[in-house]
């Protein structure tokens, strides 16, 4: 038997350093490198060749790398594995390129070893698979809510993508104030969804008798006080997304009319025998586990180590999403501490504030942080929240003594951002907020300090004051 042809891999990599630094990776793995300086030449090469795998920068001189992404996914190379290249925290275009059929992400700067494990799967894919053409998406729309440029929240947006490309179930899990909420909007505002309602129900502030008909609606009559016909959620979400809150909550009859749901799309409001139908996506989340004990027999009640029984667990959970704790993604507390100022009259942190946040435990997650900032701007009384204005347990992190620095806890490359992003906060709070001084005593050029702050969420609005 002969051995199969080396692969080739197309490079679309407008830095021509970086392009040739790649096809020596590419021909490091023994497979053949076809590099283009863009779009133009890229698809010549794709013409003339019989390519395995694609490697796609996202910025491009001559175009946008996701519309070509879209372009090829359109065309008669539907089944070619793209790999997209972001930058490091990208959080929206990582999205997009999931959602429209990327077949995974490298971040930059690259991970070689990480890189190259990618290249080797999407050529061995290609060879082995195949896949039907589909339609591109419609354009992906401008919304947002969840902020982090963690190698774990991106692993997250790369999730987010996924689903919303899927109309499959979604069981997202996590402690709470992570978010959850905000990944099953993000879901369905990045979904082809996202003009129909979004409807979300907190099963745990709901008292257990009047859940049934919150969900599935009553008739009039059915029971006393039901004066008039009332739409459950089911109906009112109609053909877009119902978000169950706290799924764990849900009593066993009502879990066994969910599934039923699930199963066959079928329901009756109460005291009603009209057969209705879900058109919506269910999305559920809880914050505690759910997992149903293997050992119960046939699945019909909750084992002790869950709340769900077990056929209703699979169901919902087509697609599981566990959303990290803040302590978990510790680089992020400065771009949403950022994020929570824009709500307030204060206009930055000063650098032994943030110190104190990042060395805080946060056992309230990102809601707990949002509250910490927003109340530390009201009672700062200025343009800076100083450590004075936090609350004690958050003064008194990582105290007595010198506090363990949380970098010590991060991957080196969220280490080597987050310590980047206090270097240039500290250097615009001892500039005054002057940007050519701040770039000046960093020894960089101002064009690399403006780079850098729109790196950091910070381009409109940077820490320590807003001299040019």
């Amino acid at each position: 038997m002969t051995a199969p042809e080396p692969g080739s891999v197309l490079i679309v990599e407008d830095d021509d350093g970086l392009r040739e630094g790649l096809a020596s990776v590419v021909r490091a793995l023994g497979l053949e490198a076809l590099p283009a300086g863009g779009l133009t030449e890229a698809r010549a090469l794709m013409r003339a060749h019989a390519v395995d795998c694609m490697l796609l920068d996202i910025r491009l001189r001559d175009g946008d790398g996701l519309d070509y992404l879209r372009e090829v996914g359109a065309g008669p190379h539907a089944d070619l594995p793209v790999i997209v290249a972001t930058a490091y925290g990208d959080s929206a275009r990582t999205i997009r390129a999931m959602r429209d059929g990327a077949f995974d992400y490298v971040t930059k700067p690259f991970d070689l070893p990480k890189l190259q494990a990618v290249v080797e799967r999407a050529v061995r894919h290609h060879r082995l698979t195949r896949t039907l053409p589909v339609s591109p998406p419609p354009a992906l729309p401008e919304r947002g809510g969840l902020v982090g440029a963690s190698m774990a929240m991106l692993g997250i947006w790369k999730l987010i993508g996924r689903a919303a490309a899927s109309t499959a179930p979604v069981l997202i899990t996590g402690e709470t104030g992570t978010g959850k909420e905000l990944v099953a909007r993000a879901i369905h505002d990045y979904s082809e969804r996202s003009a129909e309602p979004f409807v979300a129900v907190n099963l745990a502030a709901l008292p257990p008798a009047l859940i049934e008909s919150e969900l599935f609606g009553h008739e009039k009559g059915a029971f006393t006080g039901a004066a008039q016909r009332h739409h459950g959620r089911f109906e009112l979400a109609g053909a877009g997304t119902l978000f169950l809150d706290e799924i764990g909550d849900l009593e066993l009859s009502l879990q066994t009319k969910l599934l039923r749901v699930l199963q066959d799309g079928g329901f009756e409001r109460v005291g009603g025998g009209e057969a209705l139908q879900n058109h919506a996506r269910i999305l559920t989340a809880t914050n505690k586990p759910v997992r149903p004990d293997r050992e119960a027999p046939g699945g019909e009640s909750p084992g002790p180590q869950g709340s769900l029984r077990e056929d209703l667990y699979y169901r919902l959970s087509v697609i599981e999403i566990d959303v990290p704790p803040l302590r978990a993604r510790r680089s992020d507390i400065p771009l949403l501490a950022a994020h929570a100022l824009q709500v307030t009259p204060a206009r930055a942190i000063s650098e032994e504030a943030m110190a104190r946040l990042l060395a805080y435990r946060w056992p309230g997650n990102v809601r707990e942080l949002f509250h910490s900032v927003q109340r530390a701007a009201v009672l700062c009384g200025g343009d800076i929240i100083d450590v004075d204005d936090l609350s004690e347990a958050i003064r008194s992190a990582g105290q007595p003594g010198r506090p363990d620095d949380p970098l010590d806890e991060l991957p080196l490359r969220e280490a080597v951002a987050a310590l980047e992003r206090r270097l240039v906060v500290q250097a615009l709070q001892r500039a005054g907020g002057n940007r050519s001084e701040a770039a000046r005593r960093l020894g960089i050029s101002r064009a690399q300090l403006y780079a850098k702050l729109d790196e950091f969420g910070m381009g409109g609005r940077a820490d320590g004051g807003s001299k040019p």
